[in-house]
């Protein structure tokens, strides 16, 4: 007996943990599930760069209210960057130092990717149809892919800058004045980093989380421009280009982690940790004797699962039934961030019985 269940119900029971949810489509079903948690991303950079804990919270977010705090934190660090900008261009205007340039263009390239990040999530908010059968989240993916290329875009524009100031010199004037924006750039950044990124891993957003990262690397390359204005005070007018090329280099190491992020995520790519947490979770479900096929992927900020759990062969239709929906019911509760779950209920061999799936084989030749 190998099947899928497909109804629609809700839950409409209390529960002892901090989870309040209503079902999302699993199999084959329409749940509105509203489980929240913080989606941890891997970095090799250093941790200076990008800190980050594999823990989940316990914090209960709907889908809405995600988008809208992640709204909240677009808005809020567009105003605090656009500020920062502003002031860093003033100075650049009277000074001519290509190092605090090169920083001004990456904070407002920054500031600026609150426009395709909030047009994805306001995308978010809409419900599925029947063309986009799974909604509008992967919006979030391609805002992430222009994020990626406005940092690309930064580093070029950056390093042409610096290195045509290697071969034109110039000197640096009004140095304090650019120490002071370089201070103002990296209190700026900084603020928004932990904001963003605090945000971006509470409601699983890769793009936010990748704009924070963007971010935090403006600030550090912030404090680089007071080098340059150091080595310009003594009179060494390569300093400020050699900054502005360090700078470069900076925001190429963010680029790499950005980048590689957003192509896990669009490749449906998810940290192994959790698979290995829905696998636990269904083994102790009381009547799964196996589990089979285990796939997860993002759409958005919200994970989807596809699973098959092995039953006993001899379970009638509503015993597997029952089994398949406390499977389900484990996930929702186990794997953060996951609001819908396709169980497949398989049974379990027999001897000398053939695989129920053989029909199927054909299909799945390469």
């Amino acid at each position: 007996m190998s099947e899928r269940h497909e109804h629609t119900h809700r839950h409409d029971h209390p529960h002892d943990h901090p989870h309040d949810h209503a079902h999302a489509p699993s199999h084959g079903r329409d749940h509105g599930n509203a489980h929240g948690h913080r989606h941890s991303l891997r970095h090799r950079m250093a941790h200076v760069l990008a800190p980050h804990s594999h823990e989940t919270a316990d914090k209960v977010d709907s889908a809405l209210e995600s988008s809208a705090r992640g709204m909240r934190a677009l808005w809020v660090s567009l105003a605090v960057l656009g500020v920062t900008a502003l002031f860093q261009a003033v100075v650049v205007a009277v000074s001519g130092s290509v190092a605090l340039l090169g920083d001004t263009v990456h904070n407002t390239a920054d500031a600026l990717t609150a426009v395709p990040l909030g047009i994805a999530f306001v995308l978010g908010r809409r419900a599925a149809t029947r063309r986009f059968t799974y909604g509008y989240g992967r919006a979030e993916d391609l805002a992430g892919l222009a994020i990626v290329l406005t940092i690309a875009a930064s580093a070029v524009f950056a390093g042409w800058t610096a290195i045509d100031r290697l071969l034109d010199p110039r000197p640096v004037e009004h140095v304090p004045a650019v120490a002071l924006a370089a201070v103002a750039g990296f209190a700026g950044n900084e603020w928004v980093a932990r904001y963003r990124i605090r945000v971006g891993r509470s409601i699983g957003s890769a793009a936010l989380v990748a704009d924070g990262l963007h971010a935090r690397t403006d600030g550090f390359t912030s404090l680089a421009v007071l080098l340059g204005a150091g080595g310009s005070a003594l009179g060494w007018q390569p300093a400020d280009p050699i900054v502005g090329l360090a700078i470069t280099a900076a925001i190429a190491l963010v680029l790499r982690d950005a980048a590689r992020e957003v192509f896990r995520r669009v490749m449906d790519a998810v940290d192994p940790a959790l698979v290995d947490r829905a696998e636990r979770a269904l083994t102790e479900v009381p009547g799964v004797r196996g589990v089979g096929e285990l796939r997860l992927r993002w759409i958005g900020h919200r994970l989807r699962a596809e699973v098959a759990v092995v039953v006993d062969g001899g379970a009638t239709v509503r015993e597997a039934h029952r089994i398949a929906v406390d499977a389900e019911h484990a996930l929702l509760h186990a794997v953060p961030r996951l609001t819908a779950a396709l169980v497949h209920a398989d049974p379990e061999p027999a001897p000398g019985e053939s695989d129920p799936h053989l029909p199927l084989a054909h299909h799945m030749a390469a």
